[in-house]
């Protein structure tokens, strides 16, 4: 689409011709008709006066919504945004979403969110296991998991959108059961003490109980187990992702498919007590779109890291972890990709409909997928087992001597079965204590991160969506406080661990 800005200015590089003389000869000097600049620009200025009335008439016909007719090019981002969400997976449109969401006045905000990759064959995602739990060992991902999971029970409440079918994210209500050794009971005891002081139904079961409700389920080495009643199974990723983009772009989010390959900055040098810091702010956001060598910068007053394994790289672009060593502006984004494999195989003889989903106590993990005997399951490698993430190949043999030993053992119909597919994905692991990266960098001041969730990030992706939102917005957590998970964790070095990372 032709902006009438750029409508005008081109326009106005015409050079007017002379009018012929009627009689066919050139008209004599004294009668020469003047067609200068003076009648152009009043031509034009009331060009640009209808184009203002057409802009101000199509917007109003569409109420509650901020989308401008000539505020974008059909595939380029708008030039100017409020916000600029980087990365198009569930974190990203889940802020977006909130944005709008707890801000609904018309043109409150102007947000953007740019995804490199339009197949989201390569997204995180999309290529998660789709699990929702209260099962952990911090307070703060309790409480998230907890919030999400009362956000998808209602989710057609927040994401329906008018005119189209309801949104079903295929929630299957089954709970996690958790193994633990000897070695780790007194963990998982102290755990499930957390969680049901944050208010997560969770029993615990002696190997004995354990048999009785399960009775496929070989308990030796099993002192005692937790099972979730409430709020926890798993869902269809795709269709949680897709229900908030569609109901944020009806609000009025735009959507880019671009790559961002850099910004630019502006800097200033202060003395504070810890000696002279580089204060940045970014101004532009610079995209590069799909199969082009075309760049559209974008003005912008915030950026939003939501960019999952690859956060840290978007991070360094603006400056974050390339100072100094030992200094807070060489402190990392510490978050990279790790690749995971997730494999499914048929097993006619296995544990049937009411299969939990079960963890091990050696980390392996699987639940039933779907009703006709299939199993869906893996585990994550030890850090000398990582895999290569050049490439989303899967290595079949991790399945055959690793995760399969395993599993038989567990449950012993599994000697018995047949791998029928299987993929791998990302990742965006915090390798300083596995938890979430939230809110702003104390020296990029308008980059605020999304990011580090360590393979728990889809289901707690609608509370976590809404506190970046909230700190947008007003500044602070108002629903679940979350400063512990800030970046100034990685400046002080006080570790958030999480002990139940599946």
């Amino acid at each position: 689409m032709i902006r009438a800005g750029r409508l005008c200015r081109g326009l106005g590089l015409l050079r007017p011709r002379p009018l012929p003389d009627p009689a066919g000869g050139s008209a004599p000097p004294s009668r020469q008709l003047r067609t200068g600049h003076p009648q152009r620009r009043d031509l034009f200025s009331d060009l640009e006066k209808e184009v203002v009335k057409f802009r101000k008439k199509l917007r109003q016909s569409l109420p509650g919504s901020d989308w401008d007719p000539f505020g974008t090019t059909k595939g380029l981002p708008p030039e100017r945004a409020d916000v600029v969400i980087v990365g198009g997976g569930v974190m990203g449109w889940s802020v977006a979403y909130w944005l709008k969401a707890l801000k609904p006045q018309k043109d409150a905000l102007r947000v953007v969110v740019i995804e490199k990759d339009p197949t989201y064959s390569q997204a995180s995602t999309v290529l998660s296991a789709g699990g929702i739990r209260q099962q952990f060992s911090l307070p703060e991902n309790i409480q998230m998991s907890l919030y999400s999971a009362f956000f998808l029970r209602t989710i057609n409440e927040h994401l329906g959108v008018v005119n189209e079918p309801p949104i079903d994210i295929q929630f299957n209500h089954s709970g996690y059961l958790f193994l633990a050794s000897e070695d780790g009971a007194a963990d998982l005891e102290e755990n499930v003490r957390i969680q049901r002081n944050e208010g997560a139904e969770v029993s615990l079961l002696s190997p004995a109980q354990l048999k009785k409700k399960y009775p496929w389920i070989n308990t030796d080495g099993v002192a005692v187990a937790s099972y979730g009643l409430e709020n926890e199974g798993w869902f269809d990723p795709w269709s949680l992702l897709n229900a908030f983009r569609r109901k944020a772009m009806s609000m009025g989010v735009s959507q880019c498919f671009g790559e961002v390959m850099s910004f630019t900055i502006s800097s200033r040098e202060i003395m504070t007590p810890e000696g002279e810091l580089t204060f940045s702010r970014i101004n532009y956001v610079r995209v590069q779109m799909p199969n082009s060598l075309e760049y559209q910068p974008v003005e912008c007053s915030l950026v939003v890291n939501a960019a999952g394994p690859w956060s840290q790289k978007l991070a360094e672009m603006a400056g974050i972890g390339i100072g100094p060593p030992n200094t807070q502006e060489g402190i990392k984004l510490p978050v990279e990709p790790r690749k995971r494999y997730i494999f499914v195989w048929h097993c006619p003889d296995g544990p049937g409909l009411e299969c939990p989903m079960l963890v091990d106590t050696t980390g392996a993990y699987f639940r039933r997928e779907g009703i006709g005997g299939n199993y869906l399951g893996s585990l994550s490698p030890t850090e000398e087992e990582e895999p290569d993430i050049q490439d989303l190949e899967v290595d079949h043999n991790f399945f055959q001597e690793k995760v399969w030993p395993y599993l038989a053992h567990r449950v012993p119909v599994f000697e018995s079965l047949k791998v029928k597919s299987a993929w791998a994905g990302y990742y965006d692991y915090n390798t300083f204590d596995q938890n979430a990266v939230l809110g702003p960098h104390p020296l990029v001041e308008n980059m605020l991160f999304i990011t580090g969730f360590s393979g728990h990030g889809l289901q707690q992706s609608p509370a976590a969506g809404k506190a970046v939102a909230e700190l947008i917005l007003d500044n602070k957590f108002s629903t679940i406080h979350l400063e512990k998970l800030s970046f100034n964790r990685f400046i002080s070095g006080e570790q958030v661990l999480e002990r139940n990372i599946v």
